[in-house]
């Protein structure tokens, strides 16, 4: 029995660098969540390496080319692919960084981007990329962020990490400590936090609970410390408070992590990079997904990488292909608070 596209939300999924682990864990990924017939998952890849990869991990199932995603039907025993033929399995060594294989990467988000942009799809999910294979392909950016972001068109967006209990939003990410310190301004936190709250409403939370970290050990002690959380964060948890936002702190990060884990804030505003990661990692390693907020689209991600060492090798774990598969639906359902 298939169900049509008209009753279930469509993910497409990137099938990331064809000579990583994308494929592993995307056809993995995509033949456990069929089972739960809950949205119709797409592969925008190449149908001949997803063949090649269903054939050592999808035995029984079929794969498809569907010519648009509104006309892919989820079904038993069946794989989806928006066919890109642009990486003849062949042309590529399994576990290289090559230009070949980062521009079919490239390829892939970009065509899922025009299409989600268009309204034919009502998500992405991205298995991963090689940043510096994409770069020696002629594409300079920093990864899906930032080429998302050029081909939405849009200057501000925030990296967020999400997991069934923790969930963290970077006011900072990719910057020296030292560079980042120096963005710790009001105006940004509130924007940041804006920006939380927009997320967690998206998730389905009403009035969604936000704790705003300090910066500095203890928030400063009353400037012991640092006077950050005095001069630039607790101005904004004002503001924001002032506009309805139920904003809190500035909060000592060991213990707004710990908090909100047990249920107390339904995320966390990080002030810099390892203040989200580090608990992030050590909380939901499998389960915590990226997600670029700010964009006109729903976009999760893998939280890893390309794995070039055990590429196609069946060791790859699809947890974290699942939990961003999962992720992406919450946020088009918004049943996240439940």
């Amino acid at each position: 029995m298939t169900t049509s596209n008209a009753d279930l939300p469509v993910l497409l999924i990137t099938l990331g660098d064809p000579a990583g682990v994308g494929p592993e864990v995307t056809v993995k990924g995509v033949v456990e969540e069929a089972a739960r017939s809950r949205v119709i998952p797409v592969i925008v890849g190449d149908v001949r390496v997803v063949s090649s990869a269903a054939g050592k991990w999808a035995q029984g199932f079929s794969v498809k080319k569907v010519e648009s995603p509104r006309l892919a039907k989820v079904g038993p025993k069946v794989i989806n692919v928006l066919d890109i033929a642009n990486c003849a399995p062949g042309q590529f060594k399994i576990g290289e960084v090559a230009a070949y294989t980062g521009n079919a990467a490239y390829e892939y988000v970009v065509r899922a981007a025009e299409l989600c942009l268009a309204g034919e799809a009502d998500g992405i999910v991205t298995a991963p990329l090689n940043k510096k294979a994409m770069v020696m392909a002629g594409h300079e950016f920093d990864g899906h962020t930032g080429l998302l972001a050029h081909l939405c068109n849009v200057d501000t967006q925030y990296m967020i990490l999400g997991s069934p209990k923790l969930r963290v939003i970077h006011l900072t990410t990719h910057l020296a400590l030292v560079d980042a310190l120096k963005l710790v301004k009001t105006d940004r936190i509130v924007k940041c936090t804006r920006a939380a709250n927009d997320h967690a409403k998206q998730l389905g939370f009403e009035k969604p609970r936000i704790a705003v970290c300090g910066v500095n050990p203890h928030s400063g002690d009353g400037g012991l410390f640092g006077v950050e959380e005095a001069e630039e964060i607790a101005p904004a948890i004002e503001i924001l408070r002032a506009e309805g936002i139920d904003a809190h702190g500035p909060v000592s990060p060991d213990s707004a992590y710990r908090i909100a884990y047990e249920g107390g804030y339904d995320i966390v505003v990080a002030m810099y990079h390892d203040q989200g990661h580090i608990p992030m990692k050590l909380a939901a390693f499998e389960s915590g997904v990226n997600i670029t907020h700010g964009l006109p689209i729903i976009r999760t991600s893998v939280d890893h990488g390309t794995a070039f060492d055990i590429a196609w090798q069946g060791t790859a774990s699809h947890k974290n292909m699942l939990a961003a598969i999962d992720y992406a639906y919450l946020l088009v359902t918004g049943s996240g608070s439940s």
